[in-house]
């Protein structure tokens, strides 16, 4: 009798903690929720602040199609993404792998340097790096949207602190049986690491999916622009159909809420620092 006490008097007290993260989850929810509807509604019922479905989604999508080149746009999200999430996990896990498993002198102090960058605003660089994919020639091709987001002093940070939990006799009894250092990574590491990577390839592909100033810079070409531009391009104009506009930002949106969904739980895990 004491113990059932105890439990409902514990669950009394959590009532208003629960009554507090509802609210606050419906309150996260609604911009979302207001994305959805918006794109099945007339550009006056959007501008009225209708919060429920229309019957304007179909007519909204093809007036997108008509006016956008929609499908171009993705195929060249999803490609300049995936390029830059495939090799950025590639160099940041490796220098994330090397700063924290191998022990040199200066390894401290570069680090540290390293993390000097993150001072620096982007904007500060984006002359030089326009002007060096200019005579690089990589204008409108995904090097020149890629390269400079490739490595990057956060996720070289997150993949060296959660190697801290890396265990190293692993690696000394790999070495033992023969095992060369490039094994080790490939082999060994990257399958213990698997959390982590997921965890970094969810806030690299967002990343890259959602990047708008960069690839404005670098991409001129019509044939060459991401989502994000042609987000922009259609909140530009003198009249805006808000209701296109909105089912623009729909189909922007689902890839990146789609792929965290998917791996929202290895996501975690990385996050937190989980080997497994």
């Amino acid at each position: 009798m004491t113990e059932k006490k105890n439990k409902s008097t514990i669950q009394r007290r959590l009532i208003p903690s629960y009554i507090f993260l509802i609210l606050f989850s419906l309150f996260s929810i609604l911009p979302l929720f207001w994305m959805f509807t918006a794109a099945t509604n007339t550009t006056l019922e959007v501008a009225q602040g209708k919060l429920w479905f229309g019957t304007h989604a179909a007519e909204n999508f093809k007036n997108l199609l008509a006016s956008t080149s929609l499908w171009q746009s993705m195929a060249n999200s999803f490609f300049y993404a995936a390029v830059q999430t495939v090799f950025s996990l590639l160099i940041c896990s490796m220098a994330g792998f090397g700063f924290e498993l191998y022990h040199t002198r200066g390894k401290d102090v570069l680090f540290g340097i390293l993390l000097m960058a993150m001072m620096i605003p982007g904007v500060a660089t984006m002359i030089p790096l326009f002007t060096m994919m200019s005579r690089l020639h990589l204008l409108n091709s995904v090097l020149g949207f890629a390269l400079p987001a490739i490595s990057t002093p956060f996720m070289i940070m997150m993949f060296r602190q959660n190697s801290r939990n890396f265990p190293v006799e692993i690696m000394n009894a790999a070495r033992i049986d023969g095992l060369s250092e490039p094994g080790i990574f490939f082999r060994i590491y990257m399958p213990v690491m698997k959390s982590t990577y997921a965890a970094a390839a969810v806030i690299t592909f967002m990343n890259a999916w959602n990047a708008y100033l960069w690839p404005r810079v670098v991409l001129n070409k019509s044939n060459a622009q991401t989502m994000p531009i042609l987000i922009a391009n259609l909140a530009n104009g003198y009249t805006i159909d808000y209701g296109m506009l909105m089912m623009g930002v729909l189909f922007c949106s689902l890839p990146t809420i789609i792929i965290f969904f998917i791996l929202q739980k290895q996501f975690a895990e990385g996050i937190t620092g989980a080997v497994k």
